[in-house]
């Protein structure tokens, strides 16, 4: 089971594991922090999940009448130390601006600590002022920077949609954010348009950045002739949220929305394939038609021959197979000329020739050396 706990009124949700106790919407619950337990408003009472979470914190059972009475003195101790803040950052001429201060009286290192957060276009000398603070408000003093996306955080507002800032509700880590992505969902590059309440580039601009760069891949940009089911066209523009590209008709000249299916190109390949279109006409040249042709024109030849020649290029045939098939095969050698031969010496090696006849070796036709030399 999961529930929802906030700290401030309309502020960050918190999850935690309920264990076994059954808070109801508006309970005042404990909480398990860095610094001890605080006192936290339950938002959303303890629910069945389908999936399984772990590592949620516990929560330690609901609020007694003493937890509320310290927390209750707590606020008033954080808004006693901001305003003894503001004041001796002003007696003290530094360009500083407090944000937001914690107290804490439960850490087992010290009895009472006061972290005061602010905010500084550079860094600050504040040891002065961290000794004034610790002698005000008679307690430990932490000074921490912040930036400013942090100090939007941690202040809360109210965005240019309308709504709660993401970085003071849910978003728990800061992205980066670049121009490049406000060109690429083509949003006027006014910094008064794209920028936050902290001044800094919206951190929404991630959210649709990935949509939009699928979009771009795939999608014809713009001044691509393409083919729509209304006609020939070229492409005006895109509509990425609802996946359509804005053509203009060559023949009417009105502009129409086509899904980017019809006219992204891969398809238009696809269906013009002939292996998925049957009706498409087959190539000019294919391999088994010549070899037919070739089959039929040798058929005819040997028709028109007479039936002596017929049976005399037949034996020519079989003879030049038979003599091919006995030839013995062997390493390429230097040809010898036996042309002073003695009277007891036997002529060289004989060669089948191409009527089967034997013939001296100094008639054979020259072989090849193996080095490029005959």
């Amino acid at each position: 089971m999961v529930m929802a706990v906030s700290f401030e009124r309309y502020g960050r949700l918190y999850y935690l594991d309920p264990g076994p106790h059954r808070p109801r919407v508006g309970d005042k619950v404990l909480v398990p922090t860095d610094d001890g337990p605080e006192v936290a408003e339950c938002v959303w009472a303890p629910q069945v999940v389908t999936e399984e979470i772990g590592g949620l914190p516990l929560c330690e059972g609901i609020a007694s009448t003493t937890d509320l009475e310290r927390d209750e003195q707590n606020r008033q101790r954080r808004a006693d130390a901001r305003l003894t803040a503001k004041r001796l950052i002003r007696e003290h001429g530094l360009p500083m601006k407090v944000v937001g201060i914690d107290f804490v009286d439960r850490r087992p290192d010290v009895d009472q600590l006061v972290i005061v957060y602010f905010s500084a276009p550079h860094r600050v000398d504040f040891r002065d002022l961290v000794r004034d603070l610790a002698r005000g408000l008679r307690a430990r003093i932490e000074l921490r920077q912040v930036g400013a996306r942090d100090e939007a955080r941690l202040q809360g507002g109210i965005g240019p949609c309308g709504r709660d800032l993401c970085c003071a509700t849910f978003l728990k880590d800061f992205e980066p954010v670049s121009v490049r992505m406000a060109k690429d969902q083509d949003l006027p590059l006014n910094p008064l348009k794209i920028s936050g309440a902290c001044g800094r580039l919206m951190c929404c601009l991630k959210y649709e950045h990935p949509l939009y760069q699928e979009f771009n891949a795939k999608a014809p940009p713009t001044g691509t002739p393409v083919e729509t089911p209304a006609g020939d066209g070229v492409v005006v523009g895109h509509n990425v949220p609802s996946d359509t590209v804005v053509v203009r008709l060559a023949a009417s000249g009105r502009r129409c929305a086509c899904s980017r299916a019809d006219v992204c190109s891969p398809r238009q390949q696809y269906e013009a394939s002939p292996t998925t279109t049957p009706d498409a006409p087959l190539p000019e040249a294919l391999a088994e038609p010549l070899v037919v042709e070739q089959q039929s024109v040798r058929s005819a030849d040997v028709a028109e021959r007479s039936d002596g020649e017929t049976e005399q290029a037949e034996q020519q045939t079989q003879a030049d197979e038979a003599g091919s098939a006995s030839r013995p095969r062997r390493k390429p050698r230097r040809r010898r000329r036996l042309s002073n031969q003695g009277p007891g010496e036997q002529a060289g090696p004989v060669g089948v020739g191409e009527q089967g006849g034997a013939i001296p070796d100094d008639d054979r036709p020259d072989e090849d050396m193996g080095d490029g030399s005959r």
